[in-house]
């Protein structure tokens, strides 16, 4: 049964945000620790089909709450003005103790432009914060806009369809480094080669009902033999600490994983405080978004996390 529901939730990023290896192991105990097992609908009203705008008069009203309070916070306190990174480390603080929801993109039988402030798994928490810290560099305040920038940094091309979501988050890196969203700066702060084959969706087929559409399947076929040109790296985990200087505010973190056929399990953002870089992210163990005070601590807590990737948000002034 144990083996059944963790199958049953390998959902984004190739497996769950933040799954270990003992919950992908085929003798799994059941302690699960940051391993995503079941997935929860979003609201229906946050669910809006590909060519829908946002009518606000259909947004939950919670999630519509959450953002225009975030904009009216950030105007009071002047945050654009602030660099980029610590925009983005700001949106990220106001979303903190907001709840760990699994599968939300998996939930509607068709896919479509899932947008939600009300909870986040580790992607969509990373989406959400960045999509928000532009629109405040920028000085936006449409709801339009905000949903617009979301399926922007989720989907390639923009186009809304299972094909064109980024899955693999190294796949999200490129995309979005591609259209200027982001820096991948991990060589460049001391990263090393990963050698990895990314593989584990087609290598599961059996766990993502979207895969059982063969034109899907072969979709999925199709991106992995893209990555498998892509160029890795990854700082080890054992040297992260030596990076801290180099890490800035807001740099998007992706826990390099030794689970086969997988690139990362998990994402979250640089948190730099006066006297620690941390790690805040949408944890399920904590079932909340949360700052872990250390992050090579943290990386280090998981067996399989074995380093980092390194994202820069790019400001786009």
């Amino acid at each position: 049964m144990l083996r059944l529901l963790i199958a049953s939730s390998f959902l984004a990023l190739g497996a769950s945000c933040g799954a270990t290896d003992a919950a992908l192991e085929a003798d799994a105990p059941t302690t699960l620790n940051e391993a995503e097992v079941m997935p929860a609908a979003p609201p229906v009203s946050n669910a809006m089909a590909s060519n829908a705008s946002a009518d606000t008069s259909e947004v939950d009203p919670e999630t519509l709450d959450t953002f225009r309070s975030i904009l009216e916070d950030a105007s009071a306190q002047d945050v654009a003005s602030r660099s980029y990174g610590e925009i983005v480390q700001w949106v990220g603080e106001q979303l903190i103790g907001r709840p760990y929801v699994a599968g939300m993109l998996d939930a509607p039988a068709d896919e479509m432009l899932v947008v939600d402030l009300t909870g986040f798994d580790c992607v969509l928490y990373v989406e959400n914060v960045i999509a928000i810290a532009r629109m405040i560099a920028l000085g936006e305040t449409s709801y339009d806009a905000y949903a617009d920038g979301i399926r922007t940094l989720r989907y390639r091309d923009g186009d809304v369809a299972y094909c064109s979501r980024l899955h693999y988050f190294t796949d999200w890196i490129l995309d979005n480094e591609r259209r200027g969203s982001v820096q991948n700066v991990t060589a460049s702060i001391g990263g090393e080669a990963f050698d990895k084959q990314i593989t584990f969706m087609s290598e599961h087929r059996s766990s993502y009902r979207q895969l059982e559409d063969d034109s899907a399947y072969q979709c999925v076929i199709d991106m992995e033999g893209q990555l498998a040109g892509a160029e890795l790296f990854y700082i080890p985990q054992e040297r992260i600490e030596g990076a801290y200087s180099m890490l800035e505010p807001g740099d998007v973190i992706a826990t390099a994983t030794s689970i086969g056929g997988l690139d990362v399990t998990h994402t979250g953002f640089v948190h730099k405080g006066e006297t620690h870089t941390g790690f805040m992210h949408a944890s399920l163990s904590s079932n909340a978004v949360k700052i872990s005070d250390d992050l090579e601590d943290y990386v280090q807590g998981i067996r399989s996390q074995v380093g980092i990737v390194v994202a820069r948000p790019i400001d786009p002034r």
